[in-house]
């Protein structure tokens, strides 16, 4: 503006100077005078402002952009909760979806027994896990070993972060248990599982939990410190290991424990093959599993973000490629193509998927899940070689399979291949499954010593529905081998 103010006087006064007459040249004057006034008026409402008054100027719309903020935050952590309940519900529709296969894969004799484990185990893992499992998974750890508080959730208000975190954290527990169900099947005395069930969920699955997730609680409102294997770099993203490789130890355990069914080998060892009554039942259950595995795999971010969707592409590509792999070396090996080894194929693509989904690629996956349906097709042949009964596969599906999806962490991870990575998840997954395979062992022969584990072989040609409940889920239709 001072420039302008110097160009308009020294043109002013070179018009001057050309001006003959004092009387025009008064009137130049005059009018210089007004255009200067008009000037210093423009001047001083365009001045810069003083560093004072821009600081209270910026102090001022302060407030504004916080509120914004914190606006903003406000909905994400509304939205981050609402897709850790939604993803709990899917996850607990997998309760059905193991009753459905244990439901085909068994006989029909046997159908009220397995209806009543899958359903009366979840109910009671929600209660152990809320009283007591739930403190020592994600509590204030002792060492990472151990959570020691955060039991029976009484003291925080109702609109607490912290009830969508459990939420989600109590299907787990039932899932872990809900595994050993079907592995078990159609031998198994009902008041001895029940036992089992409530101290998996209370004790083995949370200490384990807790090595790898203890400090997940931290960001709402509990424990906080790392399990001595997080602590160390394991990653289990949705637990391959954790839960699955967990169910399959324990189903490891139980199968050995209380032995084969009736008349599943010849005294020389020979398998014979007792088919499941409904294997359509069946297939629904996988397709219901499959669709649960997304709420599984993709809810794990706890996170309603952009995450979610190549994980969700990954829980589709992993199954799929299992379940070709898996139908196709069964068909090699006996000639036919198998339904049963090609459903429960993409069942372990699915678990060989949960612990990687995060971080590996779709093309990855692809991979992981070819060897998860080889992987499931060979240690369903070797069980059987070894005279192990697995009536539905669990163990083929969940600990095979969880600890190749674990190892999988550090084998396709794509920010590159680290050999001491490799060595953490090794380290993780066998002392996840052997210390969970021990402690299972160990309440098996408990519970077996205290009231009893395997039914009679009457029972067990009678039928668990008759032998444990009186009843017949087909009255209509003759379901055992007596009349």
């Amino acid at each position: 503006m001072n420039l302008i103010r110097l160009f308009i006087l020294l043109t002013a006064a070179f018009g001057c100077a050309l001006l003959a007459s004092g009387q025009e040249a008064a009137k130049v004057e005059s009018k210089l005078d007004v255009i200067i006034q008009k000037l210093d008026k423009i001047e001083k409402n365009t001045a810069p402002k003083s560093e004072s008054a821009a600081l209270a100027a910026a102090v001022a719309s302060a407030p504004a952009e916080t509120a914004a903020k914190a606006e903003i935050e406000a909905v994400q952590l509304n939205l981050n909760l609402v897709w850790m309940v939604i993803t709990g519900a899917l996850v607990f529709v997998m309760q059905a979806g193991f009753a459905m296969v244990e439901l085909g894969f068994a006989r029909a004799k046997n159908s009220i027994n397995i209806i009543m484990k899958n359903f009366l185990d979840f109910c009671i893992s929600a209660i152990v896990f809320m009283f007591l499992g739930f403190g020592l998974m994600f509590g204030t750890s002792a060492g990472g070993w151990i959570g020691t508080d955060s039991f029976w959730l009484s003291d925080h208000g109702a609109d607490d972060k912290l009830w969508a975190f459990w939420f989600f954290q109590v299907v787990f527990a039932g899932t872990a248990c809900t595994i050993v169900s079907g592995a078990m099947a159609e031998r198994t005395k009902f008041v001895g599982y029940l036992i089992y069930a409530a101290l998996l969920a209370a004790i083995v699955y949370p200490l384990g939990g807790h090595w790898a997730w203890g400090s997940f609680g931290g960001s709402f409102g509990v424990g906080g410190a790392k399990g001595w294997l997080e602590n160390m770099g394991f990653i289990d993203f949705a637990g391959s290991t954790v839960v699955h490789g967990c169910g399959g130890a324990c189903a490891l355990a139980g199968i050995l424990v209380v032995g084969a069914r009736h008349g599943r080998f010849a005294k020389d060892g020979t398998p014979r093959l007792i088919a499941g009554h409904n294997i359509p039942l069946a297939a629904f259950g996988v397709f219901i599993l499959w669709f649960g595995w997304f709420g599984f795999n993709a809810g794990s971010t706890l996170l309603g973000n952009g995450t979610i969707g190549r994980i969700a592409v990954n829980t589709t590509i992993a199954p799929a490629a299992a379940a070709l792999s898996a139908m196709i070396s069964m068909w090699f090996v006996q000639g036919r193509p198998d339904v049963g080894i090609t459903l429960n194929g993409s069942l372990g693509g699915a678990v060989g998927v949960t612990a990687c989904c995060a971080n590996i690629s779709p093309a990855s996956a692809f991979i992981v899940g070819l060897i998860a349906g080889i992987i499931t097709t060979v240690a369903t042949i070797a069980l059987e070689r070894f005279q192990i009964d697995d009536a539905v596969g669990a163990v083929p599906v969940h600990l095979c399979n969880g600890w190749w999806g674990t190892l999988c962490v550090a084998l396709f991870d794509q920010g590159g291949f680290n050999a001491q990575k490799l060595g953490v998840q090794a380290l993780g997954t066998f002392s996840i499954t052997a210390f969970t395979f021990v402690m299972a062992f160990g309440i098996f022969k408990l519970v077996d010593m205290l009231v009893g584990l395997r039914a009679s072989d009457t029972e067990q040609i009678d039928g668990l529905d008759f032998a444990e409940h009186a009843a017949n889920a087909y009255p209509d239709f003759q379901t055992t081998e007596q009349t």
